[in-house]
């Protein structure tokens, strides 16, 4: 339980006004338009930084001007350019963020879903556009309050009007002590066994590469002393973002010319810089693929399903 929520009338006073504050947040509209290209110079990048398409693993194949985009490519892109200045004190931008005191973020997960008859192409322009699909309130009850913000996501090519990509992403804003107490989740019912596999170890250069890919600041990726002391972590921690797109990477090697029609996952655990990773799926039928990702401690960091587009 919060401090905060512990003693004293002074805190009880602060708490109130905290959650006025949420409850106007909530209420009031939120929208953001980004435009972007999918330039090749980006996309190689990206496919620099990938342990799956950077040549360690595999002969490098840069990409093709028109080519299709990877499906979760456009995650690295479509990111708000705002001044240091009106940063939050952890280094991430404040779009989409609820007020202090609900200043720790995670990202607890999402979906995608494709629309295979405007697919994204290597060297399109695109219009992504956000706004707020809902907003929950867990565990005020209980003395650990958090905000479960879910956005939704669509990204439409210049010139067309369906959107070639729709994404939620789901974050979690939590009302915390610092640092907090780290607290490691079981996930039962997995497979003993999977179908396929890769293992690759995060490294300090991935995590810089990511983050300056997707232009986010953020300390828990970069700043060792911040993700121990300030936020309770072990060592700095994976993108949430990136280790979904490895999920759809690894599937992706599995069925090079499937069209996937969905997405989605789900964050676990935290997942850890300079510890090996392992990526496994097994089918559940021939379009249907059951994913997760392994440490090498058996932590299970995010789970996932892909539906491709049924076979005919």
């Amino acid at each position: 339980m919060s401090r905060l929520l512990r003693v004293g009338l002074p805190q009880r006073r602060y708490y109130s006004s905290s959650m006025e504050a949420l409850d106007a947040w909530i209420s009031s509209p939120k929208e953001l338009t980004l435009k972007d290209t999918f330039s090749i110079e980006r996309v190689s990048d990206l496919f620099i930084t990938l342990p799956t398409r950077d040549g360690s693993t595999s002969p490098y194949h840069p990409p093709i001007p028109k080519s299709k985009l990877g499906y979760g490519s456009h995650l690295a892109f479509f990111h708000p350019r705002n001044p240091q200045s009106s940063l939050r004190e952890d280094g991430t931008d404040n779009d989409f963020c609820p007020p202090s005191p609900f200043t720790r973020r995670m990202w607890a997960g999402g979906s995608m879903s494709w629309n295979s008859a405007e697919p994204l192409l290597v060297g399109d322009s695109a219009v992504s556009h956000s706004t707020i699909a809902s907003v929950d309130k867990k565990g005020f009850d209980k003395g650990g309050p958090m905000v479960f913000v879910k956005q939704k996501i669509e990204i439409t090519k210049t010139g067309k009007t369906q959107p070639s990509v729709v994404e939620e992403r789901r974050r979690a804003a939590v009302y915390c002590s610092i640092p907090p107490r780290l607290t490691r989740f079981s996930v039962p019912g997995l497979p003993p066994t999977a179908d396929f596999q890769f293992t690759f170890t995060p490294s300090i250069v991935t995590l810089f590469r990511y983050s300056a890919l997707t232009f986010n600041g953020h300390y828990i990726h970069l700043d060792k002393d911040y993700a121990q002391l300030k936020e309770g972590y072990p060592e700095r921690l994976v993108h949430g973002p990136l280790t979904a797109l490895m999920l759809l990477e690894i599937t992706q090697l599995q069925r090079p010319k499937g069209k996937i029609a969905n997405f989605e996952y789900r964050a676990r655990n935290p997942v850890i810089v300079n510890k090996p990773m392992t990526i496994a799926g097994v089918w559940i039928d021939v379009d249907t693929a059951s994913l997760w990702c392994v440490n090498d401690q058996g932590v299970v960091g995010m789970t996932g399903t892909v539906q491709f587009v049924r076979s005919k």
